[in-house]
C-alpha cells in the first residue's frame, strides 16, 4: 500500500466524537473508580481486616457493655443492642475515610498521580473515583456488617423502604467523609501519616456523640455539641427509620435530633460540596 492511498484511509476512518465536559468527567471518574476497584479484589485481605473491626466493635459493645447502659431507663441488653446498631454502622462508614486518604496519599507518593496527570482526562476524576471505589467497598461491609446485627439480635422494625433509605444515608455520610479523606491524602506525605490524620479527628467526632450511648448524659455543654454533631444526626435518623428508637427514648429538642432525616442529609451535602471543591484545588496545585 503506497503512502498515499494509507493516508487516504487514515483520513477516511470516523474520528469518535469528543465528549462533553460533564459526560468526560462521569466517563473518566468510572475508569478511575473501575481501576480502584480491580486493585480491591487483587489485594482481598484489605476487605478482610477492614470488616474486622466493625465485627469486634458490634460482639464488645453488645456483650460486654449491654446490659449496664441504661437506654431510656430500661439496662435490657436487648433494648441496647436495638440502639446501638444504627451508631455500629454510622462509625464504619466513617472510618472508611482513614482508608480513602491513606490510598490517595499511596498513590501520590508512587507518583501515579502524576501519570495520571500526563493524561487527557478530567482533574477531579481521580479524587471522584476513589472516592466512588470506597464507596462500594463500604457498601459491602455493611451487607456483611447487617447479617451479623441479625445474628446478634438487631432487628428492623419499620418497612423495606424505610431500612434502605437508612442505608442510603449511612452511605452518602460515608461518601461525604472520604472527601475529607482524600483531601488529607493530599495534604500529607505519606500513607502512614494519611492513616493517623484520618483517625485522629474520627475518634471524637464519633464518641462525643449519641451513637454509643444517648446524649442527656453528657454534661450541658458536651451534649449540645454532640446534638449539632453531623454524626449524632445520620445515627438518629438511623435509628428513628430503622425503629430502633427505645420506648421511653427522651428525644433532645435540637433541631437536628428532632429532623434527623433533613439534617443527616443537609449535613451530607454541604460536607461533599465544601470539601470536594478543597480537595480538587488541593489536587490541582499539588500536580501543577
Amino acid at each position: 500500500m503506497s503512502a498515499e492511498t494509507a493516508a487516504s484511509t487514515l483520513t477516511r476512518r470516523p474520528v469518535p466524537a469528543a465528549r462533553g465536559g460533564i459526560a468526560q468527567s462521569v466517563h473518566d471518574s468510572l475508569v478511575v473508580a473501575q481501576r480502584n476497584l480491580i486493585r480491591m479484589i487483587r489485594i482481598p485481605e484489605v476487605v478482610v481486616f477492614g470488616l474486622v473491626q466493625p465485627i469486634m466493635f458490634v460482639v464488645l459493645f453488645s456483650y460486654v457493655f449491654g446490659g449496664s447502659i441504661a437506654v431510656g431507663g430500661n439496662t435490657d441488653p436487648t433494648t441496647y443492642r436495638q440502639f446501638l446498631m444504627a451508631g455500629i454502622f454510622a462509625q464504619t462508614v466513617t472510618f472508611a475515610t482513614a482508608g480513602a486518604g491513606a490510598g490517595i496519599a499511596d498513590d501520590m507518593h508512587k507518583g501515579l498521580i502524576d501519570r495520571f496527570r500526563s493524561l487527557p482526562m478530567a482533574r477531579g476524576a481521580v479524587l471522584t473515583g476513589r472516592t466512588l471505589a470506597d464507596l462500594v467497598q463500604t457498601a459491602l461491609t455493611l451487607v456483611v456488617l447487617a447479617v451479623v446485627a441479625v445474628i446478634v439480635g438487631w432487628r428492623v422494625h419499620h418497612g423495606v423502604p424505610e431500612a434502605l433509605a437508612a442505608f442510603a444515608l449511612l452511605l452518602l455520610l460515608g461518601y461525604a467523609f472520604s472527601w475529607i479523606g482524600a483531601l488529607i491524602g493530599l495534604s500529607v506525605r505519606t500513607p502512614e501519616a494519611a492513616t493517623s490524620g484520618g483517625l485522629i479527628w474520627l475518634f471524637p467526632l464519633t464518641f462525643i456523640s449519641n451513637a454509643f450511648v444517648p446524649a442527656d448524659n453528657m454534661p450541658t455543654w458536651l451534649r449540645h455539641i454532640a446534638e449539632w454533631n453531623p454524626f449524632s444526626a445520620t445515627v438518629q435518623a438511623a435509628r428513628q427509620l430503622f425503629g430502633n428508637l427505645p420506648e421511653g427514648y427522651p428525644v433532645p429538642a435540637a433541631w437536628p435530633m428532632q429532623h434527623p432525616v433533613w439534617a443527616s442529609l443537609l449535613w451530607s451535602v454541604l460536607i461533599i460540596v465544601v470539601f470536594r471543591s478543597l480537595a480538587v484545588r488541593k489536587y490541582r496545585s499539588a500536580t501543577a
